[in-house]
C-alpha cells in the first residue's frame, strides 16, 4: 500500500495571497471520501521557523513578507511543504501533497511577489540537505508561469534539476536548468501539454537520479482560469500519473507535489482530490 500524506492548514480556505480569495473554501471537506481510503492521511501544517527561512532568504525578506497582509499564510504554507518533505525522507509516507495559502516559485533569495512570499520548495530542499544530507533534487514546474524565484535560488546549483514548462526556451550549459515553451492552441491542448512534459522531463530525471522528485503543480492553465491554456481535468490527472511513474523510475517512488497557481473554487474542488488520489496509485 502506498502511503500518501496530505498537508493542509485551515487558514488556506479563508485567506491567502496566491488563491485570489477562497479557492480552497471546500477543503478539507472535499477530501472526506479520499481520507476514508487506506493509505491517505491528513496532517496540519506547522509554521516554519526563521532559522529555516534564513537557509534560503536574506534577513530582510522576513520583515518584508510579514509586512504584507496578503502573506498571512506564508509560514504555514512553507511549514507544510517542509514537513511533507521531511516525512518522505524519514519513510513515514511514500508520497505527499502539500496545500499552500501563499505561493513560492516567484520568491527568490532577496525578492518576492507574483502571489508568492517565501520559496517553499527551496526551503524544504535546504532543510533536507542540512538535516539529513540529502543532496539531489529534481523539480518539474507545471504552473502556468515561470518559476523565476526557484531559478534564482538554484541557478548555480548543479544538484538541482529544474525543468519549467513556461513561455521560454532555454537549457543551461550543464543541462540542469531547462525552460520549455508551453504549447498553445491546437486540436488537443491536453495531449500536447502531456507530450511536452514527457519530452522535457522523463529522460532528464531518469539520468539525473534525484533523491526526491518534486512536482510544482498549478491548475491555473485550466480553461477559464487566469493562466488559461485551454487545458482540462484530463491533463492534470495525466500529469499526476506521469510524475508517479517518473518518481518510481528515478527516485525510488519518492514524490512531493506542491500546490501552485489557480484561482477558481470549482476547479480546485474538481481537480485537487483527483490528483491526490492518483498519487496513491502503485
Amino acid at each position: 500500500m502506498v502511503r500518501v500524506g496530505i498537508f493542509y492548514h485551515e487558514s488556506f480556505s479563508r485567506r491567502s495571497y496566491l488563491t485570489v480569495g477562497r479557492r480552497l473554501a471546500d477543503f478539507p471537506a472535499a477530501l472526506d471520501d479520499l481520507l476514508r481510503e487506506d493509505g491517505f492521511r491528513l496532517y496540519r501544517c506547522p509554521e516554519v521557523a526563521d532559522a529555516l527561512i534564513l537557509l534560503v532568504h536574506t534577513p530582510e525578506m522576513i520583515p518584508g513578507v510579514e509586512a504584507d497582509p496578503l502573506c498571512s499564510t506564508a509560514r504555514a504554507s512553507v511549514g507544510g511543504v517542509v514537513e511533507a518533505a521531511e516525512k518522505i525522507c524519514l519513510g513515514e509516507v511514500d508520497r505527499a501533497f502539500a496545500f499552500i495559502g501563499a505561493g513560492g516559485h516567484h520568491a527568490g533569495r532577496s525578492f518576492f511577489g507574483g502571489y508568492c512570499c517565501f520559496n517553499d520548495v527551496a526551503i524544504a530542499i535546504a532543510h533536507l540537505r542540512k538535516a539529513h544530507g540529502i543532496n539531489r533534487f529534481a523539480i518539474l514546474d507545471t504552473d502556468a508561469h515561470h518559476g523565476d524565484g526557484t531559478r534564482d535560488i538554484f541557478r548555480e546549483d548543479a544538484d538541482v534539476l529544474h525543468v519549467c514548462i513556461c513561455g521560454m526556451n532555454y537549457v543551461s550549459p550543464d543541462g540542469t536548468k531547462v525552460d520549455v515553451p508551453a504549447p498553445w492552441g491546437g486540436r488537443d491542448p491536453d495531449e500536447a501539454y502531456l507530450k511536452t512534459a514527457e519530452s522535457a522531463f522523463a529522460s532528464r530525471v531518469r539520468a539525473f537520479r534525484p533523491d526526491l522528485t518534486i512536482w510544482y503543480f498549478g491548475f491555473d492553465g485550466h480553461q477559464g482560469d487566469y493562466g488559461d491554456m485551454g487545458l482540462s481535468l484530463r491533463v492534470f490527472v495525466g500529469l499526476a500519473d506521469f510524475m508517479v511513474g517518473e518518481a518510481r523510475e528515478a527516485s525510488g517512488g519518492k514524490l512531493l507535489a506542491v500546490l501552485g497557481g489557480g484561482s477558481r473554487t470549482d476547479l480546485a474542488t474538481l481537480i485537487i482530490p483527483k490528483v491526490i488520489a492518483r498519487l496513491g496509485s502503485g
